[in-house]
C-alpha cells in the first residue's frame, strides 16, 4: 500500500508536533503557483479564527530557504 502522501511530507519540531510546509502542501495538491495556495492559507486563516480558533495556534509563519540556478539560496517567504 502506497503512504499518503500527506504523511510523507509531515514534519516535526524540537517538540516532537507535527506540522506541514505551505510550499509542499501547495505541490501535494497540485497548485502550479503558488502564489495561489496563499490565497487559500488566507481563507483557512478566516475560518479558523470564525470557528473561535486562535490562528496563531495553528498557522505559523516560516521563512524557508530555496535554492536557487546558482546552487545558492535564498529566503523565501
Amino acid at each position: 500500500m502506497k503512504e499518503n502522501q500527506f504523511e510523507t511530507i509531515k514534519r516535526f519540531d524540537d517538540e516532537g508536533r507535527e506540522y506541514w510546509s505551505s510550499r509542499e502542501l501547495a505541490k501535494v495538491l497540485e497548485y502550479t503557483d503558488y502564489r495561489r495556495f496563499l490565497n487559500v492559507i488566507d481563507k483557512f486563516k478566516i475560518a479558523c479564527e470564525n470557528s473561535g480558533e486562535v490562528i496563531h495556534n495553528h498557522f505559523v509563519h516560516m521563512d524557508e530557504m530555496v535554492a536557487i540556478g546558482s546552487g545558492a539560496e535564498i529566503k523565501n517567504k
